[in-house]
């Protein structure tokens, strides 16, 4: 199994954490799932309140404007004609939602996909805590720039580390974000440059990842074992 460095928020080493091989494997990353849960995560944050009015919602008299015969000109019914200026819209977009379902296996095999890429890329980082005692952006910035945070971060912590501290002093810095272990999606790892765990969060991501492909794999042994 592969091994990561665990630094301090001063840039230096002072551990190291081993990787799971079930999550952090090393070969091709499937980017056609990576593509399928972005996908899927931008289509659930549409807004979808896009509107158009019909010839019912359109203002205007429903009045016929003139009689049906003999005036030589066309036969209308009302100004609200889709035919006409300023009439109403046929099928045109309405209030909707753009979310649909999206299979749990599908999405957790896209967050190992994410990780094993942020890995083979040297943009994952582990840091043994992520407390500096105050909460000061100006600390938490020099602590970044400690790390090589360059550009975006996104910042990862469990729920029983999480204190106000470490939220008011990042939530005013540029470009980075935190959250939850159990919030992360494929989206956000990709989204953002450097992705920071500290070594609880990235430890309780990792059992989690692993129990569902210990589940997925011992499914398939009983199916292929009923089939045989």
């Amino acid at each position: 199994m592969a091994n990561i460095d665990v630094l301090d928020l001063g840039g230096k080493k002072v551990g190291s954490l081993e990787l799971a091989e079930e999550i952090f494997a090393p070969g091709e990353v499937n980017e056609a799932l990576l593509w399928e849960a972005v996908k899927h995560y931008r289509a659930a944050m549409r807004q979808g309140t896009h509107a158009t009015k019909n010839r019912k919602l359109v203002s205007g008299s429903g009045k016929k404007l003139w009689k049906q015969k003999g005036t030589g000109r066309a036969r209308i019914g009302s100004v609200r004609s889709p035919l006409w200026r300023h009439g109403g819209t046929v099928h045109g977009p309405q209030p909707r939602s753009y979310d649909y379902a999206f299979p749990k296996k599908k999405l957790l095999g896209a967050l190992r996909a994410a990780l094993a890429a942020k890995l083979s890329d040297g943009k994952l980082t582990v840091v043994d805590s992520l407390e500096l005692g105050q909460a000061k952006t100006k600390a938490y910035r020099a602590a970044l720039n400690a790390v090589d945070v360059k550009r975006t971060a996104l910042i990862v912590e469990n729920s029983q580390s999480l204190s106000p501290a470490l939220i008011l002093g990042v939530r005013n810095l540029e470009g980075v974000e935190l959250m939850l272990n159990n919030e992360v999606h494929p989206y956000d790892l990709l989204r953002y440059d450097r992705a920071i765990f500290s070594r609880a969060a990235l430890e309780q991501m990792q059992e989690t990842l692993k129990k569902t492909v210990s589940k997925r794999r011992q499914r398939a042994r009983e199916q292929k074992a009923e089939v045989a």
